[in-house]
């Protein structure tokens, strides 16, 4: 759907990595290995989007890293439509307004790197979470947004041990 305002595929992509998680930095040649194109492509919308205030650029010793500029005035607006386009947010109201007690969910993986594999992963906390239910809602979910999604349940503790043992990007996608 965004493909159709935005003529660009790379613009999209950069648009999809960086307002998914905006915290997430990234570098030329990164995003270029990544998406599978040349380094000359990704520069140009590095520079568009960079010029028009989207994303902001920052020497990192040697490298230009990019992120996301939260402080742009449309920043939310943008993160929604990344969002909505994404599918991530339909999973989040259906899944939180029929499950039991659930505290928080966080998003991992892929696309809390920024990177749209078609898989979304998604940790639930909480002490009396509905699974019968989440299964049900994981099923039309994926059936609405022709994306896998992985899940797990965790409790307060179990969380802190996964952000202790993990160092990869997570989240926060609903709090309670």
């Amino acid at each position: 759907m965004l493909n159709t305002l935005i003529t660009s595929k790379t613009r999209v992509r950069l648009l999809v990595k960086f307002f998914l998680n905006p915290t997430m930095k990234s570098y030329l040649r990164q995003l270029a290995d990544e998406f599978g194109e040349s380094t000359n492509s990704v520069r140009i919308e590095l520079n568009r989007l960079t010029e028009a205030g989207l994303l902001e650029s920052f020497a990192e010793g040697n490298t230009i890293m990019y992120q996301a500029k939260e402080s742009y005035p449309l920043f939310p607006e943008i993160k929604s439509i990344v969002s909505k386009i994404t599918g991530i947010d339909t999973i989040i109201e259906d899944v939180f307004n029929k499950l039991g007690s659930v505290d928080k969910a966080y998003l991992i993986g892929d696309y809390a790197k920024g990177i749209d594999s078609g898989t979304i992963e998604i940790i639930l906390v909480g002490d009396k979470v509905e699974e019968k239910v989440l299964i049900e809602l994981v099923k039309k979910a994926e059936e609405l947004i022709g994306r896998t999604i992985n899940y797990s349940i965790f409790n307060k503790e179990e969380l802190i041990n996964y952000n202790n043992l993990n160092k990869a990007p997570i989240l926060v996608l609903w709090s309670r």
